[in-house]
């Protein structure tokens, strides 16, 4: 999927919205786990009931591989089923890998030949060599590790060098080294508020994924004022505040409900440039 497709997607309709799919067995409705895989059948409801509402889809490995192998086989059942019926959704597996070359060539090997996602998120701190495995895949893309939006991220991502240069300004430019606007993109979290003046000022025209609106309070106003670009250059993703809205037999019709108000936030954001 490329730039152009992913623009037109987001230009057709009128979204930029990402579900977060963070399935938590101790979260979704009880009558699920009566089911042969609760997870699955918890993403699939979500997924069915979403879909026309959101742009992309991002599973959390994390919440797969914490129950070892039946969790991977729901995590594959969950990709399988939306690149059979919503081969447009925009895939994101959320893994945060990056290690040595090899290593990281294996994790690109993973998620881009085996699963056929079309990106991961990846941390940058080990360099180019970690990184660039991922971006040798042709129409695959990486998203970045930059500006996070949890508290700790302020214990190195805003710490500055001798020259004034803050860390995740340096990932910004130095990885634009190694990818550009049509393979790479960046993380940064929702909370950051007008930290993305300064983003935008390095990285114009790069998609970023921004996670922290809903749960975690960010603004979906002030992200779109200071972060949007021409081509909108936004994957907006919500997890809990759309998939656990309701606990009840209703979960996926409120999820329903939750996604249809931010697309239509959304798409009077979207007025301005489209």
């Amino acid at each position: 999927m490329n730039r152009q497709q992913l623009i037109e997607q987001i230009r057709t309709k009128k979204s930029f919205l990402c579900v977060g799919l963070d399935t938590d067995l101790k979260k979704i409705p009880q009558h699920l786990l009566e089911d042969e895989d609760p997870i699955f059948a918890f993403n699939k409801a979500i997924i069915d009931a979403t879909a026309p509402y959101c742009v992309s889809y991002k599973p959390n490995l994390a919440f797969y591989e914490a129950f070892g192998i039946k969790g991977m086989i729901s995590f594959e059942k969950t990709i399988k089923y939306l690149q059979e019926n919503y081969p447009n959704h925009f895939i994101i597996a959320d893994a945060k890998r990056g290690d040595i070359g090899n290593t990281s060539s294996m994790y690109a090997r993973t998620f881009f030949e085996e699963y056929g996602i079309h990106s991961i998120t990846v941390a940058p701190y080990m360099g180019e060599d970690s990184v660039s495995p991922f971006l040798a895949y042709e129409g695959k893309w990486v998203i970045l590790l930059a500006l996070t939006s949890n508290k700790g991220s302020h214990d190195f991502q805003l710490t500055e060098d001798p020259q004034g240069e803050r860390l995740f300004e340096k990932v910004l430019r130095k990885s634009q080294e190694w990818g550009n606007d049509e393979n790479m993109m960046y993380v940064v979290g929702a909370t950051q508020g007008r930290m993305f003046e300064d983003i935008r000022k390095i990285v114009p025209n790069h998609f970023l994924l921004v996670p922290g609106v809903g749960a975690q309070g960010g603004s979906l106003q002030e992200v779109c004022k200071y972060g949007m670009n021409k081509d909108c250059g936004l994957f907006v993703n919500s997890s809990r505040g759309i998939i656990y809205a309701s606990n009840g037999t209703d979960f996926a019709e409120v999820a329903a409900q939750k996604a249809k108000e931010l697309q239509e936030e959304m798409a009077v954001e979207l007025k301005n440039i489209f």
